[in-house]
């Protein structure tokens, strides 16, 4: 996916075939020198039934001219890892 806008904490990202989805950012994780930045979708109509919200994480990725990208974790320890963190952060109230 491709970085576009971000506004008041809305990040517009753009998929491969030009669709646009608006995000809400939650946080933005440092971890281990790479940037992680944690997302609910917009366009998610809520559950009243399940109170729980469906979180989307991503990994800040550059291009070779510098440009910013956002890319799924495909690591399986990478993402327990960054999921952990998200895991702490809730706890500890700061969100």
């Amino acid at each position: 996916m491709d970085y576009e806008d971000i506004m008041d904490n809305i990040l517009v990202l753009v998929d491969e075939d030009g669709q646009e989805y608006e995000f809400e950012v939650q946080a933005e994780l440092e971890i281990e020198e790479e940037t992680y930045r944690v997302l609910i979708p917009l366009d998610e109509e809520e559950d009243d039934e399940d109170d729980e919200v469906e979180v989307i994480i991503l990994k800040v990725v550059y291009d070779e001219e510098g440009n910013e990208f956002m890319a799924e974790i495909e690591d399986e320890e990478e993402w327990e890892m960054v999921a952990d963190a998200w895991d702490e952060l809730l706890d500890s109230g700061e969100i």
